[in-house]
């Protein structure tokens, strides 16, 4: 991903571009790098596969928040194994032809193959078409906020996601009780249509039954005879200990339901932690700032250490100094699917006393009176550094 070009930059367009301005960019680009006009060139079909990858994400409101939010990492679950392919993952059929067909014109229906089949073998796009057989649902990802604490200890959280499954009252069919489908008479039941001619034929969905193959005349009023209906489903979640902004885990079987007997798709959970008012992550490494009186610092002590197993106490020799570090070993985070915790990093903040009274102030003159320079090396060493500057700084005015 790490190569990969923007795809506001791969079509030319900014990122506050309108639908009509993505649209209009893709029909230029497509044009130019479409295989059937640079035959053979290799670099061309590579780039008409870029543009069209950067095409079916900018183009789908979803696809795009996720990727203005999250970059690469955003989308990456919505392709399939290996990354995007057009064959498989372009699904914005109806625009490719609107782009092409005004240019290249024709009509009429036949059975002969299509764009999607003879650039790029087939695959999800010629499917869509098929209405006889099952077709696997759809996968969803859920984005979900979690504290810290539920990130280093686990937990069980109940979600609600609107799922698309068969309607129960026509069985899936769309088509109202006494009553089913009929073959579509303008794509004679293909789910498909042929257009264009020469060296360019492209298909695309019926417009009449929209790629079904059949229509409903009488449609079942529990779906409106789309034969789908949203349903809020609820999904008692597991949070696995460690996980970390970024971290995602499949859920098999809640994705949106098949169609006419198709597998479920799956849903994919990815974690975002929150700040944390005390502790910073650094990946399995937890940090956190703990205030110390000076007299502590200065003379030795004990300080309280809030860890992920209660309170630890650390032992301070006299004389530590503001920001020193301590490693608190298995202290951290638990580590996702390992055995182990990472380390706590204590950053030592010594705090200036506030809202002192006379007795406070006498105590602190007397024992102002009694130090020197020794007592303060670090101002000591400072201030030598400082004096080394202004030499060299006068010795550079007069020319010497």
């Amino acid at each position: 991903m790490a190569d990969k070009q923007d795809y506001y930059e791969t079509l030319g367009v900014g990122r506050t571009a309108t639908a009509d301005e993505i649209k209009k960019a893709y029909r230029k680009m497509a044009m130019k790098y479409h295989p059937d006009r640079n035959q053979g060139d290799k670099a061309a079909e590579e780039k008409f596969k870029e543009v069209s990858e950067a095409y079916e994400v900018l183009s789908d409101d979803n696809k795009r928040s996720m990727y203005d939010r999250y970059g690469f990492d955003g989308v990456k679950s919505q392709f399939g194994p290996g990354g995007f392919d057009f064959s498989r993952d372009f699904s914005h059929a109806e625009d490719f032809s609107d782009i092409f067909s005004s240019i290249f014109g024709g009509g009429g229906r036949d059975g002969g193959g299509g764009i999607f089949e003879t650039l790029f073998g087939g695959g999800r796009a010629r499917q869509a078409y098929s209405h006889t057989g099952a077709q696997d649902g759809q996968d969803l990802r859920y984005d979900m906020e979690i504290d810290l604490e539920n990130a280093i200890f686990g937990g069980t959280r109940e979600i609600a996601i609107p799922i698309s499954e068969d309607c129960k009252k026509c069985s899936g069919t769309g088509a109202a009780e006494g009553t089913k489908r009929e073959t579509c008479k303008h794509c004679n039941g293909s789910g498909a249509v042929v257009s264009g001619g020469g060296f360019f034929r492209m298909q695309q969905p019926c417009p009449v039954c929209r790629g079904q193959g059949s229509v409903v005349r009488t449609p079942c009023t529990g779906c409106a005879g789309s034969g789908r209906v949203k349903n809020k489903t609820r999904i008692a979640l597991k949070i696995p200990k460690g996980v970390d902004t970024g971290a995602r885990v499949r859920v098999s079987g809640r994705g949106e339901g098949g169609i006419r007997g198709g597998t479920n798709g799956d849903l994919y959970v990815v974690f975002h932690v929150r700040r944390h008012n005390i502790f910073e992550r650094n990946g399995d490494d937890l940090e956190c700032l703990v205030p110390v009186p000076p007299d502590v610092a200065a003379l030795g002590g004990e300080v309280e250490v809030p860890t992920v197993d209660g309170f630890a106490k650390l032992k301070l020799s006299a004389g530590t100094p503001n920001g020193k570090s301590f490693r608190l070993r298995g202290k951290g985070c638990p580590m996702l699917n390992r055995a182990g915790n990472g380390d706590l990093v204590v950053h030592i903040s010594i705090e200036v006393p506030a809202k002192l009274n006379s007795r406070q102030k006498k105590a602190l003159k007397e024992f102002a009176e009694a130090s020197d320079k020794s007592s303060y090396p670090e101002a000591r060493k400072f201030r030598d550094k400082a004096d080394a500057f202004l030499s060299r700084r006068d010795s550079i005015k007069s020319g010497k």
